[in-house]
This record gives structure tokens, C-alpha cells and sequence, in this order.
């Protein structure tokens, strides 16, 4: 099975209406005033996978700092989740800024896990400075709020996706300012949680060539998301020389790229056969549910 891991879904009127909604979420504004933003329903996603010869993809909606809104996307996804006819594969996105702790948005991952979606993401981690900084994103250091969230993915053996950034080279939007050091911190705070790192986890798979970090990183997967704007293809060969090949994930950012703009890089890698099977899809059947119900 072919699997894009990385493909976001917006509701056609969330689309078409971008602009009142960015009005009250400055992170959502940011990202969809880029040059490269794209939106893209449940058909558009349907049709790329066509298109670009994958058999799945996995879904989300925008990470909003409204709770209500969250929930909205939600069941969007879960209705196109469940219209797909297996195409598509759901995960929940919360938003853990709350006077709750992390416990709103641990009730809705379990509503959204009891409708059928198989894990939680993408989540952006808080940033460390900025205008964003008490608005919008994931406080990995604020053990209350994570742990509400981690414990129930743990509980019900789903994986959780959280947007990574390099912490060097160009500017753009979205690039998150997190520390790799909190990165290390809430990986290794959550044993057992099964972590989705996007955009190859902001260069920290390098840091696997330390012990400690291989094993606290053990659970840890890295999707290569947004590779063509970051990276030539020694990316890939970099993964290969660590021994990394079973755990990084192909993902487009569709409706942002799509599948067909990796391909050149991983011919030119010097991946095996067996090390695109991996990357294709079976180490997303490893890092998540597939199954229909």
C-alpha cells in the first residue's frame, strides 16, 4: 500500500472564507497569507492520490486556537474519512491552549478516535518567543497540558504528529522556533507514546547517533514533508547512512506539493527497493492504524 502521511484538509467553506477566519487566528493568517498556501477538500485529495498513483493518505485540518473550530474540521475529516472508502485516514487536531490543562483536548481526541480517526496531529509546538507565544500551539514543556493529550494517545495506541522546524537557515512561514532541546524533552517525558515528526523533525534524526537519544527516540518516526523547499537529496542518503530507513514516512504537505515533486530526489538517493517499500508505506503501517472498520 502506497501512503502519503502528510495531507491537509480544509472544509470547503473554511476555504473559501479564509480571510474572517484569519481575522481571530493570527497563526492560521500567517500560514494562509503565504505565497505557497493552497486549500484542499476531500475530492482534491481523493483525485491527487489518482493522479500520483497512491493507494492512502492521511488527513488533517488546521490545528485552530478555538476549540469549537478544531471540532469543526474534525468532523469534517470524519465525514470524508468516512466517504472515502478507504482512501482516507483521519487524525484529530486540538487545540491544548485551554484553562482545561490539555483536558478538553483530550476528550475530543477520544470522540474523534471513537468516530474513527487514528491518531492526533499535526500539533505546532508553542513557540518561544513572539506575538504567537500565548495564542496558539502546543506547550511542550507544560507537563498538565501534554501529558492529558500523550496519556490518552498512549491508552489508545495512536500516534501523534507534531510539526518540527529546523532552527537554522531561511525564514518563512510556519517555521517554528521551538528548541530540539524541548523536542528531546517531551519525547523523552512520553515513553511509549508512538511521535510523528514532521519536515524530517527539524534535522534532530541526525542526533540519533548518540545512544540516549536512539533509545529515548525509539518510538519516534520522521516524515519528509516540505523536503523540496528544505533540502537536497543527501537528506535521504543521510537517513540511509544512520539506519533510519524504518522509521521516516513519505508526506507530501498536499495540497502545498505534491507527491510527484520527491520523487527525482529519492531516485537519486540510492535507495533500495526495500528502503522505498519502507518509506512508501510500511513503515506508516507500523506507525498507525490502517484498518477500515
Amino acid at each position: 500500500m502506497k501512503i502519503d502521511f502528510h495531507v491537509h484538509l480544509t472544509p470547503p467553506d473554511i476555504a473559501a472564507n479564509w480571510k474572517k477566519y484569519a481575522e481571530k487566528e493570527p497563526y492560521f493568517s500567517l500560514l494562509s497569507r503565504g505565497k505557497v498556501n493552497k486549500f484542499a477538500g476531500a475530492q482534491d485529495v481523493v483525485s491527487m492520490l489518482d493522479k500520483e498513483g497512491f493507494d492512502r493518505a492521511v488527513v488533517f485540518g488546521f490545528a485552530f486556537s478555538d476549540a469549537g473550530l478544531c471540532r469543526y474540521v474534525n468532523d469534517y475529516v470524519i465525514e470524508s474519512v468516512k466517504k472515502s472508502r478507504g482512501r482516507l485516514t483521519g487524525f484529530a487536531v486540538v487545540s491544548p491552549r485551554s484553562l482545561s490543562g490539555g483536558k478538553n483536548a483530550a476528550a475530543e481526541i477520544e470522540r474523534c478516535h471513537d468516530a474513527g480517526l487514528k491518531g492526533v496531529g499535526e500539533l505546532y509546538p508553542l513557540p518561544s518567543a513572539g506575538f504567537l507565544r500565548q495564542r496558539h500551539g502546543i506547550d511542550l514543556e507544560d507537563k498538565k497540558q501534554t501529558q492529558a493529550i500523550t496519556g490518552v494517545c498512549k491508552e489508545r495506541g495512536i500516534p501523534l504528529m507534531l510539526h518540527a522546524g529546523e532552527p537554522v537557515g531561511h525564514s518563512y512561514p510556519g517555521k517554528s522556533s521551538a528548541a530540539l532541546r524541548q523536542l528531546e524533552s517531551f519525547i523523552s517525558d512520553n515513553s511509549g507514546v508512538k511521535i510523528v515528526l514532521a519536515h524530517w523533525g527539524g534535522g534532530i534524526f541526525l542526533y540519533e547517533t548518540m545512544k540516549e537519544i536512539k533509545e529515548a527516540f525509539r518510538d519516534v518516526y520522521y516524515d519528509i514533508s516540505a523536503t523540496p523547499f528544505l533540502y537536497d537529496e543527501r537528506i535521504f542518503q543521510a537517513a540511509k547512512a544512520l539506519g533510519l530507513c524504518g522509521k521516516i514516512l513519505f508526506g507530501s504537505d498536499f495540497p502545498i506539493l505534491p507527491p510527484s515533486r520527491y520523487l527525482a530526489a529519492i531516485e537519486k538517493c540510492g535507495f533500495t527497493e526495500s528502503d522505498k517499500e519502507l518509506l512508501f508505506g510500511g513503515n506508516a503501517e507500523r506507525a498507525a492504524d490502517f484498518s477500515i472498520k
